[in-house]
């Protein structure tokens, strides 16, 4: 059996999984008179909302059950009813559906033709059942192939098989380390002078992957199934590149604060700080970018992307750290 990826799945007609027992109760009815007619026909679903109806059999409001169990029973429910709606239209898909879940957090949502009139109602606990197992499934997948391994490849295969999938991605922050270690060496006279500077390598290492691996997910996450578009990637850079300068100006002048209020050596935080502010937006370009060309060139960015990005970064962050107390410091 073939396994539907979680993009085909998301793309399936909402209203393939909606409910047909619905209660509709005209506008201009009390609440005894709504509470009668939920008893004489006795939905065989749960009752979350009632949906109210104009003459022509159109949805003009909501009515909680909550508000109408509480209500005097000569309440009309036009006056108690939600008047704001939110709706599905019948083209809508289980990820549109999805998203209004989380924007609005309903509990179902009504789907309506193009002159208003109900069609069904997506429950959100029928909606959640439905694809979760397949959520699980395909974030799972993605977590694995960001740090270089196919799930897939590794899911009861020999040991052999599983080591040659994941160390050759390895490789990269092996390497990447070693040339850290040879980029500090060649810094090694400002270190030995300012051995303070030593303190912070971890927190400005640190930052910088943090947000590269922000920038990948979510990079990932928008190569999902798409084709790759110049103009997207190019709005995608416009977005990202001042997320970069925001992220690392907070981050470098928190971090910066600490440094002086805690060794009182203005040159030290201030090189921690432009230091911080070059390597975060560095690591927003990088996170970018790297997914970006392994897409265009038609490689699968997910299984490449996390130890590459990573590597580049240490390295990016390490110069622009001791290149900068080598220039204020030295």
């Amino acid at each position: 059996m073939v396994a539907i990826s979680r993009s085909d799945h998301l793309k399936e007609k909402a209203l393939a999984h909606a409910r047909r027992d619905f209660v509709q109760i005209p506008v201009n009815e009390t609440v005894d008179e709504a509470l009668n007619y939920v008893r004489e026909h006795k939905p065989t679903g749960r009752i979350l909302y009632l949906y109210v109806i104009d003459e022509q059999e159109r949805l003009v409001g909501v009515l909680p059950t909550r508000r109408l169990l509480l209500s005097s029973p000569e309440t009309q429910v036009i006056d108690i009813m939600v008047k704001t709606l939110v709706t599905l239209p019948a083209d809508a898909t289980l990820l549109d559906a999805c998203e209004q879940f989380i924007l609005h957090r309903f509990l179902a949502l009504p789907i309506v033709d193009d002159a208003g009139r109900m069609l069904g109602v997506v429950d959100v606990e029928l909606y959640t059942n439905e694809i979760s197992d397949l959520v699980r499934q395909e974030e799972s997948q993605d977590i694995f192939q960001l740090i270089g391994v196919r799930l897939a490849s590794v899911q009861k295969a020999a040991q052999w098989t599983v080591f040659a999938n994941r160390f050759p991605w390895l490789l990269c922050n092996v390497f990447g380390g070693l040339a850290c270690a040879v980029l500090a060496a060649q810094f090694e006279g400002i270190l030995n002078q300012v051995i303070v500077l030593s303190l912070f390598i971890p927190v400005v290492l640190a930052v910088s992957e943090s947000v590269s691996i922000q920038t990948l997910s979510l990079v990932l996450q928008s190569h999902h199934g798409n084709r790759f578009e110049w103009k997207e990637s190019l709005q995608a850079f416009a977005r990202e590149i001042p997320q970069g300068l925001m992220l690392g100006a907070a981050c470098g002048g928190l971090v910066g604060v600490v440094v002086l209020a805690w060794k009182q050596m203005g040159l030290v935080a201030l090189t921690v700080f432009l230091s911080m502010l070059l390597a975060v937006t560095t690591a927003a370009t990088l996170g970018l970018l790297v997914p970006t060309v392994l897409h265009t060139v038609q490689r699968d960015p997910k299984v490449a992307s996390g130890p590459i990005v990573l590597a580049m970064t240490d390295l990016a962050a390490l110069f622009y750290y001791l290149g900068l107390a080598t220039w204020l410091l030295g």
